[in-house]
């Protein structure tokens, strides 16, 4: 499994640098001058080219890529001149409240999809099959910028029986019942949609691994049909549930920005969406730069995860 990791490493360390590259020459093909734009309209000339040396702007560009490299690897970040503060600090605070959010939101699809795929073949029956496809569909087409407003009308306005929006005041760590309440909404939100899609490619993977030969001969030898399905087919059918949940731990993070405003959760997502309206550059070029670390990372885990349960992989890997 090491030899694996470290031989997917290099393509991974490659898309990281292609991505700062692309990320930062982008960035400076934005019409309009960052400095001008972080001094305001009435500023003066002077203050204008303070605040271009403060951001390396008056260097030439190979220089300022390389300074800002080095930044992103020693946590040196700078400030952000707009929304104000350390990025490092911003972006830690919106961090730890987007892992809350999509962490909470994959153990919730995750679980779903496992209980209702597997119930689903271990007793198929017609109503069963219509209802899990119905709210599968249900769940997929509806956004989550209509489920959210619907979420919020039902359980905090109508039935007031959970926070309408916001964090713990208290964190999620000194008062847990309190921090349930809060999370409850936003990831039921966030995880219909993925939970929907696990469900359907595990039930269908679920029903081709029974329709192979091992179960019949599992079958002739006496062993139980829960037992086959719970130990057998479900073991082989994961890898496929682990592909499509990497991709769909990303579709998380991404409908993470529209779940936060909804929900008013000061997460990453809500940070970008306050950097890009406000052209705060510096933060925007972090902020995007630590996106395509988390995907790159997820896929990376995923990889690993398909790996040590397919040999077959792994045996390929190293060829």
């Amino acid at each position: 499994m090491t030899r694996y990791l470290l031989h997917r490493l290099p393509s991974a360390l490659l898309v990281l640098f292609g991505a700062s590259l692309l990320i930062f020459l982008l960035l400076r093909l934005v019409p309009g001058d960052p400095a001008t734009i972080l001094a305001g309209n009435d500023a003066t000339p002077q203050t204008i080219e303070v605040i271009r040396h403060q951001l390396g702007l008056d260097r030439s560009i190979p220089v300022q890529y390389l300074q800002w490299l080095g930044d992103v690897f020693t946590l040196d970040l700078g400030r952000s001149y707009i929304i104000g503060g350390e990025i490092t600090d911003l972006v830690g605070r919106g961090l730890t409240n987007t892992l809350v959010l999509t962490v909470t939101a994959l153990l919730l699809s995750v679980l779903v999809s496992l209980v209702v795929s597997v119930a689903s073949v271990l007793w198929p029956s017609r109503w069963l099959n219509t209802v899990v496809a119905a709210a599968n569909t249900i769940a997929v087409a509806l956004p989550t910028f209509v489920v959210g407003p619907l979420l919020v009308l039902v359980f905090a306005v109508a039935i007031p029986v959970l926070p309408a929006g916001g964090v713990p005041p208290d964190g999620f760590i000194a008062r847990p019942d309190i921090a349930v309440q809060y999370l409850l909404l936003p990831a039921i939100c966030l995880a219909l949609p993925v939970s929907a899609a696990l469900t359907r490619f595990l039930t269908e993977a679920l029903r081709t691994e029974l329709a192979k030969q091992y179960v019949l001969t599992a079958r002739s030898l006496g062993i139980g049909y829960r037992e086959i399905v719970t130990r057998g087919a479900l073991r082989n059918a994961l890898p496929t549930m682990l592909t499509v949940l990497g991709i769909q731990t990303g579709q998380l993070l991404g409908g993470a920005v529209l779940v936060e405003a909804a929900f008013v959760w000061p997460g990453i997502g809500q940070l970008i969406e306050q950097g890009i309206s406000r052209r705060d550059y510096p933060l925007v070029q972090v902020l995007l730069l630590l996106s395509v670390a988390v995907f790159v990372v997820i896929q990376l885990i995923t990889d690993v995860a398909h790996a040590w349960l397919d040999p077959r992989i792994r045996i390929g890997g190293r060829s």
